[in-house]
């Protein structure tokens, strides 16, 4: 991984281990913008939010930002009033440090749920995080979020605007408590574009609904799930117009798409990665539920582990999914392989078929209601032996 690859103007990165992780690795990452940001955020919908979360909210609100500081190995997530005063107290020494508001600092963590935050080693790191800011720091600050990843996960987009050029970076962690809205995952984002923060926040949501609202690994949405953008507007481009616009949420969306596929390609013991796409539903509403049933069935993902085509789950999985259907009007295919036309299998010979494209690390799966012409997309993976041992020994 080339660390020139990974940079982008007027802003800068640092990796410390400051004990948090069990391995005493990298585990406190500090992201900082040379000038101030406009700022967006999208945050967990579950009603229990971690301290770290309530706080970046609260800041986000006034539209601006200069850090965003991440801690691995601990959530802060349950923890009372001393969770709110140690993520408080996270962001002012950062701030003290950096010279800067404490209100300009974005606070994320990621980790076990439920046990308090050591800020000493916080406080004893700030120093030399700070101190070791560099423009090519990204590839190490992306390692300091990971917990059960495998691998850093790492997207850029370059484009042009008004004859100039501008950058998207995205770093990502998530592997295991994967479920939207959103998937448990930390994501930041940085562009060097000029944008005003109504058109940002905007852009944000759009790429999120498209990326990491449509992946799920284990149906668990966390505590502490934050995907944030800042643009520090080095581009130093001209007010965007609709084309603008247009093609800066083409970048962003692929950016966040790129970092939504990783992650489930890391899913917690994942061997498969498999993208559904189910259509003729009669509502789009519909057609999202149908999607996620179907996606988040242990029944379905544990079948996907096995290669075995065993369409009977997914017709029981959308049985129970409460849409409009008809058993008769359904089709289904594995990759380009229909193992289930009108409501019926289609015999041992296409499942045999079916079955050789499912020992693919990634593989499709399509399904047609005939019920309307909505659709929705999303990606899942298998669930194996893997991710039962992985998660029953977390925390200890």
């Amino acid at each position: 991984m080339k660390t020139d690859t990974f940079t982008i103007p007027g802003f800068k990165a640092s990796a410390v281990a400051a004990g948090l992780k069990k391995n005493n690795t990298v585990d406190l990452a500090l992201i900082f913008s040379d000038k101030e940001a406009v700022a967006a955020g999208v945050f967990t919908t579950n009603k229990v939010k971690a301290a770290p979360v309530l706080l970046c909210m609260d800041h986000i609100h006034i539209g601006k930002a200069r850090a965003i500081v991440a801690n691995a190995g601990n959530a802060n997530a349950c923890t009372g009033k001393m969770g709110m005063e140690n993520a408080r107290q996270t962001a002012d020494l950062v701030a003290k440090e950096l010279g800067i508001q404490s209100n300009e600092i974005l606070v994320a963590s990621t980790g076990v749920i439920g046990a308090q935050l050591k800020i000493e080693l916080i406080q004893k790191a700030i120093p030399d995080l700070v101190r070791n800011l560099s423009p090519e720091g990204f590839t190490e600050a992306v390692k300091a979020i990971m917990t059960t990843d495998s691998f850093p996960k790492m997207s850029r987009f370059d484009g042009m605007i008004d004859g100039k050029p501008y950058h998207i970076l995205g770093i990502a962690k998530g592997a295991g408590m994967i479920m939207p809205q959103m998937a448990t995952m930390l994501c930041f984002i940085l562009t060097d574009i000029r944008i005003n923060v109504h058109d940002l926040k905007k852009a944000l949501s759009t790429a999120v609904e498209a990326s990491f609202n449509r992946i799920t690994v284990d149906g668990d949405t966390s505590t502490n799930d934050t995907v944030l953008i800042l643009a520090n507007g080095m581009a130093a481009n001209r007010t965007m117009n609709a084309q603008d616009l247009e093609m800066f949420q083409k970048g962003l969306n692929q950016v966040g798409i790129e970092l939504a596929a990783m992650i489930v390609r890391d899913g917690e013991g994942a061997t498969k990665v498999v993208h559904i796409r189910l259509k003729g539903a009669a509502s789009e509403e519909e057609a999202n539920i149908a999607t996620r049933t179907v996606a988040n069935s242990s029944l379905v993902k544990t079948a996907f582990y096995g290669q075995d085509p065993n369409w009977g789950r997914i017709l029981a999985a959308l049985g129970r999914s409460n849409i409009s259907m008809k058993e008769e009007g359904i089709s289904i295919w594995i990759d380009d392989i229909q193992i289930v036309e009108k409501g019926m299998g289609l015999g041992p010979k296409q499942e045999k078929k079916a079955a050789e494209n499912m020992h693919n690390k990634e593989f499709h799966l399509t399904i047609d209601l005939n019920q309307g012409n909505h659709e929705y997309t999303m990606i899942t993976c298998d669930l194996t032996h893997e991710y039962v041992s992985i998660n029953a020994d977390y925390r200890t």
